[in-house]
């Protein structure tokens, strides 16, 4: 009877506590990843968004963690900068930078769905989708917060970051193909 319950209690041959702690160890630390990210920032004159990492470690953390953990790791972020601490590239959730934010949340999950897929292209495609989600809700959310038209919101919340996110978009290509199969075998 005892042995019944012990199997329950478990995921594959690990023990769902040591599952658990991995799952949410491995999505802390992507959250934390992302708040030192928002403090490596190089401020840009013609716009109120900084340039920073963050986009890269979103990328990775759906890509390397998948859609359900990305997600956690992101909303993480989003509650903190919600609680008011000082988390963020911008001054608070409330500024210029909150739709960033929230397009964190919704590319970790597009990143982590294309990535189940397991294909170079899909691989990809995830990861281009995931950093152009992120430039749409940001410069959507510029738009309201600046009271710009959505034109002059993209020109000065996504254009400029194109490049840049170009080379993160290619780099987390590269480090998730290159480790995600080492991170599955933790989460398996």
């Amino acid at each position: 009877m005892q042995d019944q319950h012990l199997a329950s209690a478990t995921v594959g041959e690990r023990p769902l506590a040591l599952q658990l702690g991995l799952e949410v160890g491995l999505a802390a630390t992507f959250t934390a990843a992302t708040v030192a990210a928002a403090h490596l920032k190089i401020p840009l004159p013609f716009t109120p968004v900084p340039l920073t990492l963050q986009t890269l470690v979103v990328l990775l953390a759906g890509g390397l963690l998948g859609a359900r953990l990305g997600f956690v790791s992101a909303t993480g972020y989003l509650l903190l900068s919600l609680l008011g601490l000082s988390v963020m590239a911008g001054p608070s959730f409330i500024g210029p930078t909150g739709g960033y934010v929230l397009g964190f949340v919704l590319a970790a999950v597009v990143v982590g769905l294309c990535v189940r897929r397991g294909t170079w292209g899909w691989l990809i495609v995830g990861m281009a989708a995931g950093s152009l989600t992120i430039l749409l809700c940001g410069s959507l959310w510029l738009s309201a917060y600046t009271g710009q038209d959505w034109l002059k919101a993209l020109q000065l919340g996504a254009l400029p970051f194109l490049p840049g996110d170009a080379l993160k978009t290619a780099a987390a290509v590269l480090v998730v193909r290159r480790f995600q199969p080492q991170v599955r075998r933790v989460l398996r």
